[in-house]
């Protein structure tokens, strides 16, 4: 074999779990395409000791980290297929190269699939948002808005005004019974059902939505729940089981990470139903361990059988 682990990943949980194995002196290998689901963010909240600093810093300096265990290998390339072999798995790389190693850790991540709504991308990120305890306090509790695509949006809904005054624009998507009205109302949550159909505010910044009737109502940061994907298929070509999440599916792992394929295990986004920084990098951490431990009961087996 090549490596003892590869690593399919290089965001905060690919390289949380590549600093525990190269910690154990093992054989690793950290494959990147460089493209986080965090590219878009200006800055990463809420992650201790990180506070306020880009995504891309917070990388570049764990990457530097990195470098000083030798038995750590950095690579760019995309993993483009993956395969069982005996004694662990075999992957092809865009740069024609195929790796083996006999542990595989997946922390590929997962996609957003925004709506489709006339200048929402260029600011996603940015005043369109997913998650207000990593974005909200910037947003100087001026007025905000939900985006509704599904009754998840409620729960978001009952959340934001912590941050600022907020309305709900339901967007046909549902409509809030009666004990919904009064438990947003409760918290001073404008319901509106007239759908956003612009976004208006010199792009990236957002200052106001306009509705389907021609009014516009102020707001600074837009939150909605975007469906999710699994940004790389390599977890369905080996076979792994998926859940169910409130987005979009992901890898079912168990409480060391582990995927419904022995000696893969999986971590971050692509393994998880919620998007954190924080809970990104601790499951690498679980996911470095479960498979350093399957490694090493692998390897003692295989030397117990050679013994008799």
């Amino acid at each position: 074999m090549d490596f003892d682990i590869i690593i399919v990943g290089g965001s905060f949980a690919g390289q949380a779990a590549a600093l525990q194995l190269g910690r154990a002196r093992r054989r690793v290998l950290l494959i990147d395409a460089g493209q986080p689901r965090n590219r878009f963010a200006q800055s990463s909240h809420g992650f201790l000791g990180q506070d306020g600093r880009a995504p891309a810093a917070i990388m570049t300096e764990a990457r530097r980290q990195l470098t000083s265990y030798h038995t750590v290998e950095l690579l760019e390339a995309r993993a483009t297929e993956a395969r069982l072999i005996s004694g662990g798995f075999q992957l092809s790389l865009s740069s024609d190269r195929d790796i083996t190693g006999r542990q595989l850790i997946l922390a590929t991540g997962a996609r957003d699939i925004l709506p489709a709504l006339p200048g929402i991308e260029e600011r996603w990120g940015i005043s369109v948002l997913h998650c207000p305890y990593c974005h909200g306090y910037e947003l100087n509790q001026q007025p905000l808005g939900v985006l509704a695509s599904s009754e998840l949006a409620v729960h978001q809904a009952m959340l934001v005004p912590d941050w600022g005054p907020t309305t709900l624009f339901t967007q046909g998507a549902f409509e809030p019974n009666a004990d919904q009205k009064a438990a947003l109302a409760a918290r001073g949550v404008t319901i509106e059902t007239r759908p956003v159909r612009e976004l208006i505010g010199s792009s990236p910044h957002l200052e106001a939505v306009r509705l389907a009737d021609g009014r516009t109502v102020p707001v600074s940061g837009l939150f909605i729940a975007p469906q999710t994907a699994p940004a790389s298929d390599l977890a369905e070509q080996l076979g792994c089981r998926f859940d169910d999440g409130p987005t979009g599916p992901f890898i079912a792992v168990n409480e060391g990470q582990e995927t419904s394929i022995p000696g893969l295990f999986a971590a971050g986004d692509a393994a998880s139903p919620m998007a954190n920084a924080t809970l990104a990098a601790a499951s690498g951490v679980l996911a470095a361990g479960g498979a350093h431990h399957a490694l090493i009961h692998s390897l003692s087996s295989r030397e117990a059988r050679n013994e008799r």
